[in-house]
């Protein structure tokens, strides 16, 4: 299997743990990558300095809406649709970035997407319910494993041009 693919689903995993953690790590990592790994693509948005900082505005107030009590569930419409475009718009990014179709890129983000969705869904459901464990701190936990599993994704990647 190809080290973007791969990269990419891992990445789309974080996207539904925390859907704009992908996109945030994604361009923050693609900003300070030179020369510019997406230039004259339609994803050359990602590679700016400015949306790195939107986004990862946009990841800390959902790291606090989370925490909110009347947060939706991650699995309901429409929050799904949200993950699944950030999964599909993080591996689209880094697989194009490594020379790699986005399209198949965009395809393994979503799939990863979902899997993380309900995988954490029904891991933080079963901590909560069944361990008695207190939300925000198993909200807290999954913040954590979202910020430093992503982070060490996209730089432990083999791929050349990922590489800062």
């Amino acid at each position: 299997m190809n080290r973007a693919y791969l990269t990419a689903f891992q990445m789309g995993v974080i996207a539904g743990m925390r859907s704009m953690m992908a996109p945030a790590l994604v361009s923050h990592k693609l900003a300070g990558t030179k020369p510019d790994p997406l230039a004259g693509s339609a994803l050359q948005f990602m590679t700016s300095s400015k949306t790195a900082t939107t986004l990862a505005v946009l990841a800390g107030g959902e790291l606090i809406g989370d925490k909110l009590p009347n947060a939706a569930d991650r699995t309901g419409w429409p929050q799904i649709l949200g993950r699944l475009a950030s999964g599909a718009l993080s591996g689209a990014a880094v697989t194009q970035a490594d020379g790699q179709s986005p399209e198949y890129g965009g395809l393994a983000g979503t799939l990863g997407a979902v899997v993380g969705s309900y995988a954490f869904f029904h891991l933080r459901h079963w901590l909560t319910h069944e361990e008695d464990l207190p939300d925000p701190l198993v909200a807290l936990a999954e913040d954590a494993l979202a910020l430093g599993a992503g982070f060490l994704i996209l730089h432990e990647s083999d791929s050349v041009s990922m590489a800062s």
